[in-house]
Formats: structure tokens, sequence, C-alpha cells
């Protein structure tokens, strides 16, 4: 009978193969360990591929990866972002994201005007969002920040808080405390307290309306006061606002019409209470002389 031995390999044979492994999976540890500008870079290409095809699904990964990456990232970056939000209907950071771009790379961007073109395009639709809203339409989808209806206790804590005598005023100095500790700055490394923020808000009441000032410090210091009414009847007392982490900034939007009212600092909490105090203040006047 014969008998077939099994054959084993060599020694060599085995210790080459284990070497092949290892530098396939150091090759493979190498390929994800780009240094952070290298890899933004390669995310950027990846994600400008994804949308110029469309694949939106795609373009969100990478954006989203991009998003947490230390290291300065290309101007492109926010128009590709603003462009991927704006396809998800999320119009309030489609627009933060393209006014973004646009500040950055000035006229002679690659996509400046296309930029311009989709800013229109959000405003046009938002505005028309709103009207639905107001009109009982439509139910528009994007995040609306919920703000709760005042409790008495909250009105007697800020009455003596302010050692006001109505509501109505306590709320006032409230919101105004509010907007001039969260006024938007340029430069957001340093908050200097003896320097007043690059855009201030300031509500006064007027009869039955609102009056809300803006002032905007200009780069050479200079001042500008714009002043517009807010009237209050009619209007949903639950004003929306939303941040956006990567131009630093938050809103709260005009019941009205859905157009941006206060541009403030990027602190989430502290705009969801100006938005939560301006809603009381509104629901007060329109509760009349009652309301006081």
């Amino acid at each position: 009978m014969l008998l077939t031995r099994k054959r084993r390999m060599p020694a060599p044979l085995s210790w080459l193969a284990g070497l092949v492994l290892s530098c396939s999976l150091v090759g493979v540890g190498h390929a994800q360990s780009l240094e952070p500008e290298h890899e933004i870079r390669r995310l950027m290409l990846a994600t400008e591929e994804a949308v110029s095809a469309e694949r939106w699904s795609e373009a969100g990964e990478y954006l989203n990866r991009l998003q947490v990456m230390k290291g300065e990232k290309p101007a492109e970056y926010l128009y590709y972002r603003g462009r991927a939000m704006l396809q998800a209907k999320h119009f309030n950071e489609a627009r933060s994201a393209l006014e973004g771009y646009v500040s950055r790379v000035g006229a002679d961007g690659k996509h400046y005007q296309q930029s311009l073109k989709l800013i229109t395009d959000i405003e046009k639709q938002s505005k028309a969002n709103a009207r639905a809203l107001v009109e009982g339409n439509v139910v528009v989808k994007e995040p609306v920040a919920v703000i709760e209806p005042a409790g008495e206790e909250g009105l007697a804590s800020l009455r003596k808080l302010y050692l006001a005598k109505t509501d109505r005023e306590a709320l006032t100095i409230h919101l105004n405390a509010l907007l001039d500790a969260n006024g938007w700055r340029k430069d957001k490394t340093v908050v200097r307290l003896d320097r007043p923020a690059d855009i201030q808000y300031r509500v006064t009441i007027n009869d039955s309306e609102l009056t809300v000032q803006q002032v905007r410090r200009e780069i050479d210091g200079t001042l500008v006061r714009k002043t517009s009414p807010l009237p209050v009847y009619g209007v949903n007392p639950q004003p929306r606002w939303d941040c956006e982490a990567v131009v630093g900034a938050c809103w709260i939007y005009d019941p009205r019409d859905g157009s941006r009212l206060f541009q403030l600092a990027h602190n989430p909490a502290k705009v969801s209470e100006i938005a939560r105090t301006l809603g009381r203040l509104i629901r007060n006047l329109q509760q009349g002389s009652a309301g006081n």
C-alpha cells in the first residue's frame, strides 16, 4: 500500500507569507493615517465628486467627517455643505454655509455667482414656508425650536429681579439684558467686556408694537443704526431659532415672514432663552392692557 505524506510548507516560505501579510496590514494602516492637511484634501475631492454626481448621501458622509476634523478647511467646504443642506431642505443651515462661503471668497470665488443664486432661492422658499405656516396650508418639516408658554411664577421672579412694576416691563428689561450679553462678534477668540459686540440689538415698546434697533459696528469703528417696527398682532408668538457652528452664529427669525431678525453669538442655550423671552413679550402685547 502506497502511503501519501502531507507536505508542509518550508519554514522560509511560511516566514515570507507572514511578512507579506504584515506588510499588507501596515499598508492599510498608513492609508488610514494621512496627515490632517492631506486627509482634508482627500475628503474634499471625494465630496466634490459626490456633489457633482448628486450622490447626496455620500456627500453628507464626507462632509460630516470633514466637520469634526481639526485643521483649516478650504472655503469650498462651506459651498458643498450648503448644497448638501439645501438638498436635505435644511434651509437655514444651507443659507448660513453659503453666506459663509461668499464672505470668505468674495466675488472672485469659483462658486460665487451660484452661491448668490442659491441664497436667493432659499430666501424665497423660507418666506413661502413662513406664509404657508401662518395660513395653515402646510406643515414645515424644518427643525423648529418650541417655545413653552410662560408661567406666572417665572414672571413674578422677573418682576422681583428687575424691580419692575409690570410683566411687560420685566420682560423687556430681561430681553435687552440677554441681547446685550449675546451680541455677535467677528473675533470669537477673545471676548473683551470693555468692547461692545459688532452687532447688537435693543427692543423697545411703542404703543402696542415692538421696535427693534440694530447697531452694527463697521471695520473703521463707526456705528450704523437701523430701526424697524415689529407689529405683534396676527403673528406666531413662538419665534423660530437655530444655530450654525460652521459660521459661529445663531439666528432668531421674524415671526411674520421667516427672515432673520437677530444675528447672535453661537450660544444655543442663551439664544433659546432669548427666543423664549421674545415670545413671552409678544404674547403679553397681544393680550393688550390685560397683559400689563
